[in-house]
Formats: C-alpha cells, sequence, structure tokens
C-alpha cells in the first residue's frame, strides 16, 4: 500500500470519537517500533518527521523507510511534516513524497498565519496532501525550540473557528495547555477550547504534547474533539532508558544490534499502549 493523506482516516476518528496517533520517526528503530505495533493491532498511523529529523535522517531515507512500512505492511500511514517552518520545507518535502505535512506558522502573526498557511494548503491540495496547521504557541521542547510556560498562549476559540475558516487545513493544532517534552506535574488541558472548536469545525482538532498526559485526560481530549494526538518524547525516553539499562549491566557489548533490538522492543509496547488508549485498534 501506497503512502496516504491524513484524509483517509481523520474524518472517521473524528465522526467515530477515536484519535489517530502521530508517532515520530527519529531513525529506523523508530520506525520499525511503530509499524510493528500497528500492525499488531490494525491501526492507522501517522508517522511524524520534524526538520531536525530529517537533517538527521536525510529526506530520501525517510522517504524510503516509510514507504517500505507502508508496502509491508499494508495499512494507511501518513507521512507527515511535524511543525513546519516555511512553505519551501513543505514543498521540498511534497516533492520528496510525503503524502501530508504540517505547516505552523503560530509564532507569527493571526493574520499573517492565515496568509502563509492558505499558500501551504492551496499548493499541497494540488498534490492530494493533507495540511495541518497550528494556533496558538505550545511550550516545551522540541528539537532546538523552546518555549517557556511564560510564552506559551492558549488558543482563542474564536480565533481557531476563523483561522480553520479561512484556511482550510485537513486539521487543526491548538493550544490547550499541553507542552512537548515530559510534564514535571500534570498539564492543566483546556478541554472547553477543545469542545467548543471541534463543534464548530468539521475537521478534528489535533493535541500536541501527548507524551506523559494521564490517560483519563487523552480519553476526555477525545471525548471533547481531538482526533490527531502526537507522541514522541514517551518513545525517546524508552529507548534511551532500555540502551542504558543494557550497557550498564553489560559494559563490553559493542554490537549495536544488542541494545537496539531491545530499544525497539520497549518502543513498540509503548506505540501498542497509545494506540490502544486512543481507540485507533481495528481501524485500518
Amino acid at each position: 500500500m501506497a503512502l496516504v493523506s491524513m484524509n483517509e482516516f481523520l474524518p472517521k476518528a473524528k465522526a467515530n470519537k477515536f484519535a489517530v496517533g502521530q508517532f515520530n520517526m527519529n531513525n529506523l528503530e523508530f520506525a520499525q517500533a511503530i509499524v510493528e505495533a500497528a500492525m499488531e493491532l490494525k491501526s492507522p498511523f501517522i508517522y511524524g518527521v520534524s526538520e531536525g529529523a530529517l537533517k538527521y535522517m536525510g529526506i530520501e531515507f525517510t522517504v524510503a523507510i516509510a514507504e517500505a512500512a507502508a508496502k509491508k505492511s499494508g495499512l494507511p500511514i501518513a507521512l507527515h511534516l511535524d511543525h513546519g517552518s516555511s512553505f519551501e520545507v513543505a514543498m521540498k518535502c511534497i516533492r520528496a513524497g510525503f503524502s501530508s505535512v504540517m505547516f505552523d506558522g503560530s509564532h507569527y502573526s493571526f493574520e499573517e498565519n492565515i496568509r502563509l498557511t492558505k499558500e501551504v494548503v492551496k499548493a499541497a491540495r494540488a498534490m492530494g496532501v493533507s495540511v495541518e496547521g497550528e494556533l496558538g504557541t505550545i511550550g516545551g521542547v522540541e528539537d532546538d525550540i523552546s518555549v517557556d510556560e511564560e510564552h506559551a498562549n492558549l488558543a482563542k476559540p474564536e480565533e481557531a473557528i476563523r483561522f480553520y475558516e479561512e484556511t482550510g487545513v485537513d486539521c487543526l493544532a491548538i493550544a490547550v495547555g499541553t507542552a512537548h517534552g515530559m510534564y514535571a506535574g500534570e498539564p492543566n488541558i483546556h478541554f472547553d477550547i477543545i469542545e467548543q472548536v471541534s463543534k464548530a469545525i468539521p475537521v478534528p482538532v489535533v493535541l500536541h504534547g501527548g507524551s506523559g498526559v494521564p490517560d483519563e485526560m487523552i480519553r476526555k481530549s477525545i471525548a471533547a474533539g481531538v482526533g490527531k494526538i502526537n507522541v514522541n518524547t514517551e518513545n525517546q525516553v524508552a529507548c534511551t532508558d532500555t540502551i542504558r539499562a543494557v550497557l550498564n549491566k553489560d559494559a563490553k557489548i559493542y554490537d549495536p544490534r544488542k541494545y537496539l533490538t531491545p530499544a525497539r522492543n520497549a518502543m513498540v509496547e509503548v506505540v501498542k499502549s497509545k494506540i490502544q488508549l486512543f481507540g485507533s485498534s481495528n481501524q485500518a
């Protein structure tokens, strides 16, 4: 099966009150773990790729790995640019074979965010590629971008609704109190904002910063209208903690396969738990 746009499964997710996971691909082991878990549970999913990951893996390798996973699994898989910083980056990914892109114009003024997002949507739609937009500023750290809590801004529902109406994005990430990275305490998620926006627009709301959010908050977010949830840090922690434990146990290991295999297995379990929590099992 070829890579698909998020429109192959996100409308169904919104209609049937489940969420599809975006699991970030940081290397081959991440990609393998994600698709293995999804195959076992028969779930659609999204490979998220940040610009930092693109620089690390190379765009050609990234697309080839995702295409191999889609062909092997037969699952509906979207390859999605995560937090694309410009029209140019989005177009580069589309030309390379990405089936979905995010344009993150949240650091621009509201009007400029709309203008730039509309340009991405127009070009992407001509290629059958889905687009995610973002409104508000999500705190935490992702790649080299750090936003402290003081400068994280919640999305205003009326602006989110107008943003969708003017851009026509296929899903909309709104800042509702989550953050990239792991939480020191529990996040303060504004479910009222999710519900108000979701009821007013036909496309799913996206929850960024899904790692470490308590299960009950995830369920409540989905019930309020979230149809896509991003997870990266939990996989990174599972991978790194496992590698550290293996090497601490046996300092003589030098074959990367000896520590990457258990690390990959640990990520499989993380992804399976998220798919089950999100309700996307057997939705492929």
